[in-house]
């Protein structure tokens, strides 16, 4: 009989450090993860940050966020190197990535709707007349714009759209259009400088941005073909996160912020002197009533 006390002891002893493949423990004590992936764009920076420090803050999760250009980040989560993409533009921008990886990725529902893509100038230039995609092939325009279009990563939706779909449906390609590949950091720098000095400058934009905070800005109007439309940000889980870790799925899936929302984390977040963590750890503390219903 003392035998068999002691076999269950031990057994019990035991019990709490048998970890699963998920990296979560039976006894429900185990150390659970999340690895993000996130385009380096402005309100997917802010909201994965808050995202980061919700997770770790109080569901007691071990967050790594990694910032990548979208055609890997899709490639990752398909792949199951990643938990979720976080920012997946629907139903147009990411419309081919999303169906190269069917089989492999799940949709989690959308953190933000309401979203606008597009060409954009500052206002200065469409009150000089600059006000539709076509008025960019007048020769005064192509002239002061250098025939440069400046747009962020080449790898991105936003991209992909304006060099296949806008580009040949208003005769940007034949007109001798560059479009500048950077990154969103430095399509805002530019943007910034020429803002400044009132040159002209046309950019890749969208909404839920800053840019629209900072300056003066108008979308530059789709007098022909409309390629770009409304849509929501969604994120994008890889196929099984469901059945391996339910809660982070449950999580993610409850996400979502307003403009307002969004739009107050990304100004704190860019105007915060430490870590875009640390400022959104301080935009949270703050803000407990928006992420309240998020925690499963």
């Amino acid at each position: 009989m003392k035998k068999i006390v002691l076999a269950a002891l031990t057994l019990t002893l035991l019990l709490p450090s048998i970890t699963f493949a998920n990296g979560q423990k039976d006894s429900g004590e185990a150390k659970k993860t999340a690895n993000l992936v996130y385009a380096n764009w402005e309100e997917g920076i802010a909201y994965t940050n808050l995202a980061k420090v919700v997770l770790e803050d109080k569901m007691g999760y071990d967050v790594t966020i990694t910032a990548s250009d979208v055609a890997p980040a899709y490639a990752s989560v398909a792949a199951g190197d990643q938990d979720a993409f976080m920012e997946s533009w629907l139903p147009v921008l990411h419309k081919d990535y999303n169906e190269q990886y069917a089989e492999n990725i799940v949709d989690l529902g959308h953190v933000y709707e309401g979203t606008l893509s597009g060409l954009a100038v500052p206002n200065y230039m469409y009150e000089a007349g600059v006000k539709t995609i076509s008025d960019l092939t007048k020769p005064e325009v192509m002239d002061k714009l250098d025939s440069t279009i400046t747009g962020i990563d080449a790898g991105a939706g936003i991209m992909k759209t304006t060099e296949e779909n806008v580009f040949p449906a208003y005769g940007l390609d034949k007109a001798g259009y560059k479009l500048l590949a950077s990154s969103g950091p430095a399509m805002m720098a530019a943007l910034k400088d020429a803002y400044q000095s009132e040159e002209w400058i046309v950019v890749t934009a969208w909404k839920p941005h800053s840019m629209f905070g900072y300056f003066g800005m108008t979308f530059l109007e789709q007098d022909k073909d409309v390629v770009w439309g409304a849509g929501n940000i969604h994120i994008i889980g890889r196929k099984t996160i469901s059945e391996d870790k339910p809660e982070l799925a449950q999580f993610l899936n409850n996400m979502f912020l307003t403009t307002d929302e969004v739009g107050s984390l990304m100004v704190a977040i860019s105007e915060a002197d430490g870590s875009e963590e640390d400022a959104a750890r301080a935009w949270l503390a703050d803000n407990e009533d928006v992420v309240a219903d998020w925690i499963p």
